[in-house]
């Protein structure tokens, strides 16, 4: 498929599991509606806040999260790209940030694991230290899929370029960049960061993000789609809801054409 809509999700999650699944379940459905054929979610989709219940804490996969989101896929006939939400490592206390790609026929097609822990003192003195609860990934994802070769990554991820070039050099032509992206920073780099990646690798950027108060900091919001030539097809308002953009490879080819820096 050449030319497809996409819809990004933008979520205020919080700390009940059910809860969240519930708005995730009923945006897919609106997405569905707007005759979208992949919908992105945001990083930590699922859950954000102090894990207390048996039932909001990480789940393997396949597990209760991964199988709604592969019945919605079968329902309504579309792609769905997970977003993240946290994924039981056996050999560690620490979890996995994760984020699949399910096809149109419900099956795990790429599984990402974030690389790049968010470990930072924000200017405002709010300390993350991600590392402490998640366990990095080892692995570059590029899945080669009808709806083009798609490029996987998790939020801090995006201020490491390496990372993108080598899955542009893998072929990756959509960029997946699910977020819950701090306030303070995000305010001034996100949407900068996201257009140099498109830019720089001659890519679509999928933005799917946050937004509302967390437990330890505001999320910024913003999701987006960027195209090749760096131009924001698509942006949020600052609320829950879903955006709509357009990908169209054949116009990803051109871009490269014109400017052949890969």
């Amino acid at each position: 498929m050449r030319k497809y809509k996409v819809a990004v999700v933008q979520l205020d999650s919080q700390n009940d599991k059910a809860a969240n699944l519930e708005r995730v379940s009923r945006l897919i459905d609106e997405a569905a509606a707007g005759k979208a054929s992949l919908v992105s979610l945001p990083e930590a989709m699922n859950f954000t806040g102090e894990r207390v219940r048996e039932e909001d804490q990480p789940e393997p996969i396949p597990g209760p999260s991964t199988e709604m989101l592969r019945e919605k896929a079968v329902k309504h006939g579309l792609w769905i790209h997970s977003g993240s939400f946290a994924e039981i490592n056996p050999e560690d206390k620490r979890h996995y940030n994760t984020s699949l790609i399910i096809s149109d026929k419900g099956e795990i097609v790429a599984k990402y694991r974030k690389i790049h822990t968010f470990d930072v003192t924000l200017p405002d003195g709010t300390v993350c230290d991600e590392s402490t609860r998640v366990t990095p990934g080892q692995k570059i994802v590029v899945a080669d899929t009808p709806l083009g070769k798609l490029g996987l990554s998790i939020c801090y991820d995006i201020r490491f370029p390496e990372l993108f070039r080598l899955m542009a050099m893998e072929g990756a032509q959509v960029l997946f960049t699910p977020a819950n992206f701090a306030l303070p920073t995000g305010k001034d780099h996100w949407e900068a960061i996201l257009r140099v990646r498109a830019i720089e690798n001659g890519c679509y950027v999928v933005a799917a993000a946050q937004i509302g108060k967390k437990r330890r900091f505001a999320a910024y919001g913003g999701s987006m789609v960027v195209d090749p030539w760096g131009t924001v097809l698509t942006r949020a308002r600052e609320e829950e809801g879903l955006s709509f953009a357009e990908i169209d490879l054949d116009y990803l080819d051109k871009i490269r054409e014109r400017l052949p820096s890969l």
